[in-house]
């Protein structure tokens, strides 16, 4: 397993992905959050291309869109 740190970039990308499928989808971050039993305040970070996320969190949003 590797230590190597993402770029920021790849976060970001991420992010965006994640957050155009969340609006193909007609969903708020709110119910997005909910439906990840995370918070809205997670998905927005998420969104937003944070690099140092809670990466079992990230998947749980992921697998809900």
């Amino acid at each position: 397993m590797s230590d190597r740190m993402y770029p920021a970039s790849e976060a970001a990308r991420l992010g965006a992905e994640l957050r155009a499928r969340r609006r193909a989808l007609r969903m708020t971050q709110n119910e997005l959050a909910e439906l990840a039993e995370t918070t809205q305040r997670f998905v927005s970070t998420l969104e937003t291309g944070k690099h140092t996320v809670r990466l079992d969190k990230a998947i749980e949003v992921a697998d809900v869109l």
